[in-house]
């Protein structure tokens, strides 16, 4: 499992700009059940993405389509951690195939 946290490097004028896009590449990431949980930071001056399912590169590989890399908006720092412990009620993805 990741924690993914992204620091905002432009205005948030260009951030809102980009925000769209940044959002359907989300929605792709939490259809193909890759992302589990994403928001902005409180002040916001970032986000953070609790990611599954996956190889680091591969994690690697779909931050750098997210429009808010690819238009230099945002740096992001990866945490990675293996979940012991869940509320009730909360399931993991199941690991993808190696």
């Amino acid at each position: 499992m990741y924690i993914v946290s992204l620091t905002y490097t432009a205005s948030l004028e260009r951030i809102d700009d980009a925000l769209p896009a940044h959002r359907a590449f989300l929605d792709a990431q939490f259809a193909a059940g890759l992302f589990i949980a994403a928001g902005p930071t409180v002040p916001r001056d970032g986000g953070v993405i609790v990611a599954s399912n996956m190889e680091r590169t591969r994690l690697d590989a779909i931050l750098a389509s997210d429009p808010f890399a690819q238009q230099g908006l945002a740096a992001y720092t990866v945490t990675e951690f293996k979940a012991t412990r869940l509320a009730p009620g909360l399931n993991l993805p199941r690991p993808e195939a190696q």
